[in-house]
């Protein structure tokens, strides 16, 4: 049988999309896009191979490309084709639901082979029903297997317990249990389906905490509710769906676990893909309590019951080695406090030490404990093995043998977290882990950890990621920084790697005619915080009353930011939504329903509001920028980052947060036009951008818009 040309199949298959596409226009980008996506994977090898072929093509699509459609028609007609899947990974909730909703229905309404597609989403997104049972029609009777958290703070008591005027107070805990006897109803009678996501009113994160699914607490296959767990029916139909979205910190957190497809034996997409590296860093940190440690008190005791009631003798003392583990943990605490004093005179503060050195006479401790931790580790690992061994030979049993699981499963995140984080405590590399303390007093009580974290995230892509995938799409509407992809290519391991290709596709936006940069001059320098604050928030107000409709002001701090809000009249307080006040969803609502009346309507924003939102037309006709948008300075790893390319004879200023303050400004810039009819603007109040090299190096990397400058005040 002729073997089909996967290029043609995958060009074929875009232009049924955009055929099929109400008011289509043609984009020369799109086409392009999916030109190079068909072309690059058409000929890897999947699955088992001696010497495969890989390809990753990374693609930069500017705003209004339409790049789902085009990475959506190639990759899975070319899937379908080879008769393997696709795993698309984006970074945000609000592209999976357009993916899910939308982009995937749009395509297979439109393609001859027809596919199932599903959204991946982690354990803890459903409910445990064995769980769940256990807890309904409990009377609040406390169950050992569902112990809160000794050691974590308190948290305040939920708004609902508190009474209100014209109502009725109702105890926390009956409130607790009388949800857990609804969502038990509901399950039991096909009302609901165990997702989380699908409640009409989400559960308070602790409520919930306690009948989530974890990986820790699941026996699987063995326990009794296996044939109904909502968790493992989800994962069912995604072992049916020929598309799978999901998001980067499952895929990573997912290697080598079989929860999704084989990345060697699919083809994989990462859409906004610029968040990789730091969802890399996280998925590779580690951190442990210093100073809540009284589950190290409960842990022998949970053991030896557990073994005793399945007959099973532990090799291991596990009461002396929990004592000894508690002792060097305190012993931790208290040179770790000593050190803390010395250095800081507040209870809050985060230590980093340089070069990841730590003081020898700290090091002491962690290397007992790293030991009796490990120790303990080994005895929980062979019991659990023990009781799914058991609930696999004899089913009677498996009821028994999970809830006893779900008891060591409680200790295991705790004691895998000193484990790992000693560990790394105790690594010497080259480059250095940052490794710090952290004291905070936010609870009420001096909360210490300790934490390490690799400070290279493209060291971390390219061992456990790109090692594995055989065709990739890695694309997002900002890759490139200061007009290259060389920083993008380094942060996700990808540059030098002979399989990788780069193509950037121009938004088909008029920008020179459908927008304006303006940089406004400010007399005082952005290094004179209080200066620079009151004089860019003097010029903001001034142009806020000239706003006709809708815009949107970004903040590099909260400091910054509610130094305007205090600064606003009567008037301007009238129009301006800052974020913070209410739900994101509520205030985006609020924002469009004035300006359909007609009205000025003015979003106040942080850096989470610089990507993602999607305001076109008169809901933002202008984006003010009150700063260049350069990290705060006090992250540990990207100091330990910096020290080392200091010592390595590198510039951390111009090599790392030049080109990341450069990504995050053309997210930022990206918020102003959305559409082809669009007309906006961009202030920015920080005259760097002009008036400095790298001001000018970011500028590069921005879309060509119209460039004025101006003095303030005007």
């Amino acid at each position: 049988m002729k073997k089909p040309d996967l290029t043609s199949v995958a060009l074929q298959a875009f232009d049924q999309m955009v055929a099929a596409t109400p008011g289509f226009r043609s984009r020369l980008g799109q086409r392009h896009m999916a030109e190079r996506i068909a072309s690059t994977l058409h000929d890897v090898d999947l699955g088992e191979h001696d010497e495969p072929h890989s390809a990753v093509t990374v693609i930069q699509a500017g705003t209004g490309v339409g790049k789902s459609a085009a990475y959506l028609s190639t990759t899975v007609a070319m899937a379908l084709a080879r008769k393997t899947r696709v795993v698309v990974s984006t970074a945000t909730v609000a592209l999976q639901e357009q993916l899910m909703s939308k982009d995937l229905p749009a395509l297979a309404a439109v393609l001859d082979t027809p596919f199932v597609f599903a959204l991946a989403k982690g354990r803890g997104r459903y409910v445990c029903k064995l769980k769940l049972e256990r807890l309904a029609g409990s009377d609040g009777e406390p169950l050992d297997m569902f112990e809160g958290d000794e050691d974590a703070p308190v948290p305040a008591p939920p708004k609902a317990a508190k009474p209100t005027k014209g109502g009725v107070w109702q105890d926390p805990q009956e409130r607790r249990m009388q949800m857990y006897d609804t969502l038990a109803s509901s399950l039991a009678t096909g009302k609901w389906d165990g997702d989380r996501d699908s409640l009409a009113e989400q559960p308070e994160a602790s409520d919930w905490a306690t009948v989530a699914a974890e990986r820790h607490t699941c026996t699987a296959r063995h326990c009794p509710r296996f044939g109904t767990c909502s968790y493992y029916q989800a994962r069912m139909q995604l072992a049916q769906a020929q598309v799978i979205v999901a998001n980067h910190d499952l895929v990573l957190a997912s290697l080598g676990m079989k929860a999704l497809p084989d990345l060697d034996n699919c083809l994989v997409v990462f859409d906004e893909g610029h968040h990789l590296p730091a969802v890399a860093l996280d998925q590779f940190s580690s951190a442990m309590d210093l100073s809540g440690l009284r589950w190290l008190d409960k842990l022998p005791k949970i053991l030896l019951e557990v073994a005793e009631k399945m007959g099973f003798v532990l090799v291991q003392d596990v009461t002396t080695l929990a004592q000894q583990l508690k002792t060097a943990l305190l012993e931790a605490s208290r040179l770790a406090m000593e050190f803390l004093r010395g250095v800081a005179s507040s209870y809050d503060v985060v230590h980093r030490f340089k070069e990841g050195v730590v003081p020898e006479v700290m090091l002491e401790p962690f290397k007992l404990i790293h030991g009796h931790a490990s120790a303990l580790s080994d005895a929980l690992e062979a019991l659990g093995k023990e009781l799914k061994l058991r609930a696999k030979e004899d089913p009677s049993q498996a009821a028994h043998c999970s809830v006893q699981y779900a008891k060591l499963g409680q200790l295991a995140p705790k004691i895998n977290s000193v484990v790992a984080t000693s560990a790394q405590w105790l690594t010497e590399s080259e480059p250095p882990l940052a490794k710090w303390l952290k004291s905070d007093t936010s609870s009420g009580l001096v909360q210490l950890s300790a934490h390490a974290c690799p400070i290279v995230p493209g060291d971390l892509l390219r061992q456990h990621l790109w090692q594995q995938v055989r065709g990739a799409v890695v694309t997002s509407a900002s890759l490139t920084t200061c007009g290259s992809f060389d920083y993008f290519l380094a942060e996700t391991g990808l540059a030098g790697l002979p399989q990788v290709s780069t193509l950037a596709v121009d938004s088909p936006f008029d920008y020179r005619t459908q927008g304006q940069l303006i940089v406004a001059d400010t007399r005082a320098d952005a290094r004179q915080v209080d200066a620079y604050t009151a004089e860019v928030v003097a010029a903001l107000l001034a142009d806020l009353r000239d706003v006709p409709r809708g815009a949107l002001v970004l903040f590099t701090s909260r400091v910054q930011m509610q130094a305007a809000v205090n600064a606003l009249d009567a008037r301007l307080e009238d129009i301006v939504l800052v974020q913070g006040q209410m739900a994101r969803g509520k205030l985006l609502g609020i924002h469009q329903a004035r300006i359909e009346a007609g009205a000025a309507s003015v979003i106040f924003g942080l850096q989470s509001f610089g990507e993602g939102l999607d305001l076109p037309g008169a809901l933002c006709e202008t984006v003010f920028i009150t700063k260049l948008p350069f990290s705060p300075p006090s992250d540990p790893v990207e100091e330990a980052r910096a020290d080392w390319l200091k010592r390595s004879g590198r510039d951390p200023f111009s090599e790392l947060v030049v080109p990341a303050t450069g990504i995050k400004l053309l997210q930022w810039t990206g918020r102003a036009i959305r559409s082809e009819t669009d007309q906006a603007r961009v202030i920015c109040y920080d005259k760097r951008l002009l008036s400095m090299a790298y001001g000018r190096r970011m500028l590069q990397g921005l879309p060509p818009y119209a460039v004025s400058r101006r003095s303030n005040p005007r």
